[in-house]
């Protein structure tokens, strides 16, 4: 796809995943520009003075902790460009965006964007566990879109008719799209595939990357926290080896990607599903996944609360899966045949015989029987990490902070979470000197919530944005309490851990409602309410800005 590997740039991206992919697109010379019309009074009066976006400043963003409309947990300077681009858009279809993307090539950076993937895309174009291609993303279609090309325009141009509205696409389609994006826009020079970045170095004047040679002065980080799958345990490895589609499946975790296991399971096949059950203090994230919105996803939930509360109690309420018949995934399979949840289950003991295939597993429930299982299959799903280990032990610990007791010189780096970096995140993205993260590093998973950090990032190497501004990424007292720097079992956006022993306690680390809904806390939006939160807020802006507050 690229031309090859320059020996100097000004700027390393390593990874090319959407957010690689965005700021490659403003750093070949494409800015964005506020042309007005949005309906935040105060936001509009201060972007009015300086429509060039890369001149992003914290008195932008200070109103949106005590707006109602601001709600969303992302970090402000990403939910400041997700609400110019997409007015609206949790009650609005097609909103008119209110960014205008010009060329200036005289501001180009020269830069290269380095990833692993075959394809760019960077976890997209990687299929981590056995699940089909074809289950639809947590995001819907007009949610998916990277400037300068929409998924909707791909889709015109692949000469398909399907209607983007309210439309989840699959996981091959995005797949797809984020693979033509480079060529479409234009920058597929700088984008670069199926290349290992070695270890990075900072020197006197930047950085080195290990043997490719390139030096550079600005290093960004976009690989992303699901490059690693966390392995099974020695005890449950050898069940991972078997492939008997006769025998029942045992499944371990309790999120997205179990749930995405189980539904790619065959039909008759049975499911034997281990999952972590605390919805007091750590739900599954499938929880906030609606059942007209998310209908497998609910589906899953529902038979992991049926198998928590036990065969002799029931739902207080009958289910809306059973009462409506707009649910098909529901009716697809015989569920009482084939699923079996064992909530706070823990393997003891395993039993391979050499040749037969199949395996027996000892199983410690909740209530403490002991109970006997034969398996043909293992989907370890207890979560996806991150990973630094292409960058030095100076410059690791660096970047996660010196008193990171992780990180040593004689010790490899240690696989992050979205949490990782998070604290660092709501301070600032260059997180150490000419060091900066975007994307799902910073804590945001949801491609919507990328450009704002690429903005940020190109404004700081753009030197459009001083460095001596350190922009508090703080959304509310919540966010910025003390995290963790070391990765904790907080969900990654398609995965949780399972079971209670094979997971550490939260210990020091808030449960604020982001960290209960495990990252997915805009799935609990009641949409038919937002309407009538954004015309409270709009009312209280035009208040202020009538008594000539904000422009003094």
């Amino acid at each position: 796809m690229a031309q090859p590997l320059p020996r100097c740039v000004d700027t390393v991206i390593i990874g090319n995943g959407p957010s690689a992919l965005i700021l490659s697109y403003i750093l070949h010379g494409h800015i964005p520009y506020y042309i007005g019309g949005h309906h935040d009074s105060i936001l509009d009066l201060k972007l009015s003075k300086r429509p060039c976006l890369l001149e992003l400043t914290p008195d932008l963003y200070a109103h949106f902790s005590s707006s109602l409309r601001y709600s969303t947990q992302a970090l402000p300077v990403n939910t400041l460009l997700d609400t110019l681009i997409r007015l609206n858009a949790d009650t609005d279809t097609n909103p008119t965006s209110c960014i205008e993307w010009r060329y200036e090539p005289e501001k180009a950076v020269s830069h290269v964007a380095i990833g692993e993937t075959p394809q760019a895309g960077g976890q997209w174009a990687e299929n981590p566990v056995a699940a089909r291609a074809d289950i639809g993303t947590l995001s819907y279609a007009e949610m998916l879109s990277l400037p300068g090309y929409s998924y909707s325009e791909h889709i015109a141009q692949e000469e398909k008719r399907e209607q983007c509205d309210f439309v989840r696409p699959t996981r091959a389609q995005v797949a797809g799209y984020l693979k033509a994006y480079p060529q479409a826009v234009g920058i597929s020079d700088a984008v670069h595939t199926a290349t290992r970045v070695p270890t990075v170095h900072r020197t006197a004047n930047g950085f080195v990357i290990g043997s490719l040679g390139i030096r550079c002065k600005h290093l960004v980080l976009a690989s992303g926290i699901f490059t690693v799958n966390i392995p099974p345990t020695p005890l449950l490895m050898p069940i991972a080896q078997l492939d008997t589609c006769t025998e029942p499946l045992l499944v371990i975790g309790s999120g997205f990607s179990a749930a995405d296991v189980i539904i790619s399971a065959p039909r008759t096949r049975k499911v034997i599903h281990i999952f972590q059950w605390a919805p007091d203090t750590r739900p599954s994230p499938l929880r906030g996944c609606h059942h007209s919105a998310y209908p497998e996803y609910a589906t899953i939930y529902r038979q992991m609360k049926m198998s928590a509360i036990g065969p002799n109690k029931k739902l207080h309420a009958r289910s809306p899966l059973l009462r409506q018949k707009s649910n098909p995934f529901f009716a697809q399979r015989d569920w009482a045949t084939c699923y079996e949840g064992l909530p706070n289950a823990e393997v003891l003991e395993t039993s391979c015989p050499e040749g037969a295939g199949k395996a027996v597993v000892k199983i410690r429930t909740a209530s403490g029987d002991v109970i006997s299982r034969t398996v043909g299959g293992l989907e370890y799903c207890v979560g996806r990490r991150g990973s630094l280990d292409y960058l030095s032990p100076d410059l690791c610990a660096e970047v996660l902070g010196a008193d990171n007791e992780d990180i040593t010189a004689s010790q490899p780096p240690t696989l992050i979470s979205g949490q990782t970096l998070r604290a660092k995140a709501e301070s600032s993205l260059e997180v150490a000197k000419d060091v900066f993260i975007i994307g799902s590093l910073a804590g945001d998973s949801l491609i919507r919530h990328a450009v704002g950090g690429c903005v940020f990032a190109a404004g700081r190497i753009m030197k459009i944005t001083p460095s001596a501004i350190s922009p508090r990424l703080s959304l509310s007292p919540a966010s910025s309490s003390p995290r963790s720097a070391s990765p904790t079992p907080l969900s990654d956006e398609k995965s949780v851990s399972s079971t209670p022993s094979q997971t550490s306690s939260l210990v020091g680390v808030e449960l604020t409602p982001a960290l209960l809904a495990n990252g997915h806390s805009d799935l609990h939006i009641d949409r038919k309410k937002m309407a009538r939160v954004v015309e409270v807020a709009n009312v209280e802006n035009r208040y202020w800005v009538e008594m000539e507050i904000w422009g003094r």
